[in-house]
C-alpha cells in the first residue's frame, strides 16, 4: 500500500484480501490467507494499515428491510427557500429513522433524500407530517423505487 496525494494506491494481495472481506465481513482471516498465499498475521497487518489509511472502516451486518415489513423505497428532492436553510434542514432530517440517506446536491433541488417506508401510506405520512414540516423545505418531489435492480460496492 501507498499513498500519493492522500490517494491510496493498493497492490495485488490487498486487493484479494478486500475482495474476499467484501464477498464476506466474516470469512476467516485463515482461510483468505490460504487463498491469498500469505500468512494469517501478514493479513491481519494490511488490514490494520487499510484502516489507518481511511480506506476501510470496520464491517456491518445487513438487515434486510424487506423482512421488517419496510418495501416501498422512494427519493425525494427537496427545495427549500434559501441554501441557508440546508444545515437545520439536515438536522431535522437525521432525526427521521425512515431517512437512510441524504445528499447535497447541484440542479433543481438542494437535497436529495432515500427513504424506506413499510407502505405507500406511510410513505405519505412520512412525507406529509415529517418532512414538508421541516422549516425551510418549500416542496418536495418524490420517486418511488420498484425495484433495486442493482446494489453494489466499488470494484476493487
Amino acid at each position: 500500500m501507498k499513498i500519493t496525494n492522500n490517494i491510496v494506491e493498493i497492490d495485488g494481495i490487498d486487493k484479494e484480501i478486500l475482495r474476499n472481506l467484501m464477498e464476506d465481513a466474516r470469512k476467516p482471516i485463515l482461510e483468505i490467507a490460504r487463498k491469498v498465499g500469505i500468512s494469517g498475521a501478514a493479513i491481519h497487518q494490511r488490514l490494520r494499515k487499510l484502516e489507518a489509511s481511511g480506506l476501510i472502516s470496520g464491517s456491518k451486518f445487513i438487515v434486510n428491510p424487506k423482512v421488517l415489513g419496510y418495501s416501498t423505497m422512494a427519493f425525494i428532492g427537496i427545495f427549500l427557500d434559501k441554501a441557508m436553510s440546508n444545515p437545520k434542514a439536515v438536522k431535522e432530517l437525521q432525526k427521521i429513522p425512515e431517512v437512510l440517506e441524504c445528499h447535497y446536491t447541484t440542479g433543481n433541488w438542494s437535497i436529495l433524500i432515500k427513504i424506506l417506508c413499510k407502505d405507500n401510506e406511510h410513505l405519505m405520512n412520512v412525507l406529509n407530517k415529517k418532512i414538508q414540516h421541516i422549516e425551510g423545505v418549500s416542496r418536495t418531489e418524490t420517486f418511488i423505487s420498484l425495484n433495486q435492480q442493482i446494489d453494489r460496492q466499488i470494484s476493487i
